[in-house]
């Protein structure tokens, strides 16, 4: 039985559009050539702020985000940043009965961001405020804690293979592979997600069968 659902955040409860968007424009890059960057380190394994490397080498990317922060054109969250599915679907997870989490690996300010929506979750938390970031194994055991469930009865859902779904397998979480987002649409076929992941998903609102079950 599953009696809690723990969400990753992006591509996974909110598109990265804007974001990936406003750096290119801080950058003073195309948007096209950042996304296109984003899209190649995603396909060779590697940390999604390399493309910031990439357009713009030697850069402090912590520097350039207070930078941006300090000229008011830092982070911002709104409804139109949530997947359409979203709502309804952790709607009725709680309607179910199910303990509702979103803990992904975003600053301090996301977590304020994403708690200012009043999304339908008991826990909105960010690894900036955890002070652990995935694919650490401590960011895993939190979200055992804040789940409130053994392992076995708690489910990460995510979109990318090496932080989401490896890691909450290896620490005992049943997980959910989301075919979203460059990382879920690259990685879904691959042998390493049918390895460890329980279920394979196209949309959030499939969760409903699961914890229905």
């Amino acid at each position: 039985m599953i009696r809690a659902v723990v969400f990753d955040v992006g591509e996974t409860i909110t598109r990265d559009d804007r974001y990936w968007a406003s750096w290119a424009d801080w950058l003073d890059v195309p948007r096209h050539t950042l996304s296109a960057l984003v899209g190649a380190v995603v396909a060779q394994g590697r940390d999604n702020a390399d493309a910031l490397r990439l357009a713009r080498p030697g850069i402090d990317v912590a520097a350039e985000y207070q930078a941006r922060e300090a000229a008011g054109r830092g982070e911002n969250l709104d409804e139109s940043d949530l997947y359409e599915d979203v709502r309804p679907a952790l709607s009725q997870l709680r309607r179910l009965g199910a303990r509702v989490i979103i803990a992904g690996n975003q600053t301090a300010r996301t977590g304020e961001l994403l708690r200012a929506l009043d999304l339908p979750a008991d826990l909105v938390v960010t690894s900036g405020e955890w002070g652990v970031a995935k694919p650490q194994p401590e960011f895993f055991q939190r979200v055992i804690d804040a789940a409130e469930a053994a392992p076995g009865e708690a489910v990460y859902v995510g979109d990318h293979p090496a932080n989401d779904v490896a890691p909450a397998a290896a620490a005992g979480l049943r997980t959910a592979h989301l075919r979203r987002g460059p990382w879920g649409h690259l990685w879904a076929d691959d042998p390493s997600v049918a390895a460890a992941a329980d279920w394979r998903i196209d949309s959030l609102m499939e969760l409903t069968a699961i914890v229905g079950r």
